[in-house]
């Protein structure tokens, strides 16, 4: 009976120890933190921000945990990665051109933290940012995006559109991610004009001097509406703002006056700003949001790498979306002509840079 009971404790004590450690193991956390360090206009700017943080809530699970820090000037850069990097997240991703100095500095600060940037290629391009091709960081990922693909079918499908022969476009800031939308969208309409014989002015941009009409920002709603304005008065029945949340003072405008439509930015406008579906032609999308999922799963997966990404028309990085509610005001040949020259560009046949 003594026997029986002392392995009877034995065994008792033994499934016990199992059973204690069986539940630390299940309670060490193994999930990995992924942050985003927003550029400036809010996480709800219905554009760039609010793409990158929907990319990043669509990884979000047991294993992968998400937030996101907001900067209110390009003072907080800086500062945000900083506290991103000591809440020991496993990846941070700066969003937006401008903060690329700053995650350079924390990249090469921090080599056991892995970042990615969108909007620029990773690279270290030195203090001033002239020197090419530039020098690879292990631990940063750039994500780009070959977004005037897009805008110069939507400068064709514009130059179409319009009834007054005139359309516009204009930039937040003159910076290369906004003035690759503005090109590609001005060359579409230089290409309509050259296959059609047509005479369409583009207002906002010159292909030539690569300059043209910018907000300096993407905060000021009243100078985006003035701007807005201004080309409706010119003449312009079809504007694209490449301004992130300032194209709802273009949209805006459109509604109140009835004498243009918008051309959306970054994301679909039409799901993202619903108040504005009656004057959004099409939206140019910046697939923000696919490649912030990318690069977190590959996080997660443990395969994360450095080289670079860049979302074009034929891998589904950037594209034209649909004309929704004005589908109907589009002429179908020249709907079937826009769906003709992106697979031309895909294939070559049309250059577009």
């Amino acid at each position: 009976m003594k026997k029986s009971l002392r392995y009877g404790a034995l065994i008792a004590a033994a499934v016990l120890a199992v059973g204690i450690t069986g539940c630390s193991k299940t309670t060490v956390s193994t999930a990995i933190k992924a942050c985003l360090a927003l550029d400036t206009g809010g996480v709800d700017d219905k554009s760039f921000n609010a793409a990158a943080w929907r990319g990043a809530q669509v990884t979000a699970s047991d294993s992968v945990k998400v937030k996101y820090l907001a900067a209110q000037s390009d003072a907080d850069y800086g500062p945000n990665l900083k506290k991103l990097v000591d809440e020991k997240c496993n990846l941070v991703i700066g969003v937006g051109f401008l903060i690329n100095s700053a995650i350079i500095d924390a990249a090469k600060a921090n080599p056991g933290t892995n970042f990615a940037i969108v909007d620029q290629d990773g690279f270290d391009h030195g203090p001033n940012g002239d020197q090419y091709p530039g020098t690879a960081i292990a631990n940063l990922k750039g994500l780009q995006f070959a977004t005037d693909q897009s805008s110069f079918q939507a400068g064709f499908l514009a130059a179409g559109y319009s009834k007054t022969g005139k359309v516009a476009t204009y930039g937040g800031m003159n910076i290369p991610p906004v003035t690759i939308f503005m090109d590609g969208f001005a060359k579409g309409v230089a290409y309509y004009n050259q296959i059609k014989g047509t005479k369409v002015v583009t207002l906002g941009w010159d292909t030539v001097k690569k300059d043209g009409t910018f907000v300096g920002n993407f905060s000021d709603q009243s100078k985006a509406l003035q701007i807005s304005k201004n080309f409706e008065q010119q003449g312009a029945d079809v504007i694209f703002p490449v301004a992130g949340g300032l194209g709802g003072a273009t949209a805006g405008e459109s509604l109140t006056a009835h004498k243009s439509v918008t051309i959306w930015v970054d994301s679909d406008g039409y799901v993202q700003a619903p108040q504005y579906r009656a004057i959004l032609l099409t939206s140019v999308v910046k697939g923000v949001d696919t490649s912030v999922t990318a690069v977190i799963k590959d996080e997660a997966a443990g395969k994360f790498t450095s080289a670079g990404y860049l979302g074009t028309l034929a891998n589904g990085g950037t594209y034209l979306a649909p004309y929704h509610d004005l589908a109907k005001d589009v002429p179908a040949a020249l709907q079937s002509e826009v769906t003709q020259l992106g697979i031309d560009i895909q294939s070559g046949k049309v250059k577009v840079s």
